[in-house]
């Protein structure tokens, strides 16, 4: 079923299709606390009250018959919504996550686990780094903690809160750390990675509302791009475990 006027106005509306939110259905996916906030970032004058009618349409009601322990309810959700924002066009997104899966193919070059990060301001790439962790000997030298570094130096400043970050593996706990004190806007993310993600795989630090609130996150682009990437690199790692392993043995028996 389309959204209809009332209870939404026109622009409502129209703005709302714009965030591809088109029907009853969509807007109950996307959750009307996320729906109300992604509407604030688009620039249009929302009031609460077009959130309680989101609400409202949300749970199959009129907004007179939402009773006060289920206004209390939604208030709480919508203090407790992680950042929410409009992220760049899927095309826009593909282009600069195809630059920071070159940084994870040097990495792997190196001897690294492919792992590439960039960051963007004002649409264009002001650092771009991969893994040194092994070649380097320190630990901290992950992708997204040495790209944030050296966008840091470019703008003079360590605040980044006016840039895009995007990685081609999720986060670690100690990278989102980082990622959140730097106020980096947004993170796009491409492959997940079960073992260690902290953007929603083993924790979310993202969402954790005692820590500044300023970075919104996004997975999935060129996911499958990026997990073959690791993929290879693991592969071919354990093969030449084991051919050395073989050699040696061979070297023993001789």
């Amino acid at each position: 079923m389309k959204l209809t006027t009332p209870p939404l106005s026109p622009k409502v509306i129209a703005q709302l299709v714009d965030l591809n939110i088109h029907t009853l259905a969509d807007l109950q996916a996307t959750n009307p606390c996320y729906a109300f906030l992604l509407l604030k970032q688009s620039g249009l004058s929302v009031t609460k009250s077009v959130f309680w009618q989101l609400v409202a349409l949300y749970s199959l009601k009129s907004v007179q018959d939402l009773s006060e322990q289920e206004r209390q309810f939604w208030e709480q959700q919508l203090h407790e919504m992680p950042p929410v924002a409009i992220f760049p066009p899927q095309n826009e997104m593909v282009q600069f996550m195809q630059a920071a899966l070159f940084q994870a193919a040097l990495a792997a070059e190196l001897g690294e686990v492919p792992v590439g990060a960039i960051v963007v301001h004002q649409g264009n790439i002001i650092a771009q780094a991969h893994n040194r962790c092994v070649v380097d000997c320190n630990i901290s030298h992950h992708a997204e903690i040495q790209a944030l570094a050296m966008a840091g130096q470019v703008l003079g400043n360590y605040r980044l809160n006016e840039c895009d970050m995007y990685v081609s593996l999720e986060p670690c706990a100690m990278c989102a750390s980082a990622i959140i004190q730097a106020r980096v806007a947004r993170v796009t993310f491409a492959a997940s990675e079960p073992k260690t993600g902290a953007a929603g795989s083993v924790i979310d630090l993202f969402t954790n509302t005692t820590l500044n609130k300023h970075t919104a996150i996004l997975g999935g682009v060129l996911a499958e791009e990026a997990q073959q990437q690791l993929q290879t690199f693991f592969r071919l790692r354990r093969e030449t475990h084991v051919s050395h392993s073989v050699n040696s043995n061979l070297q023993k028996l001789t």
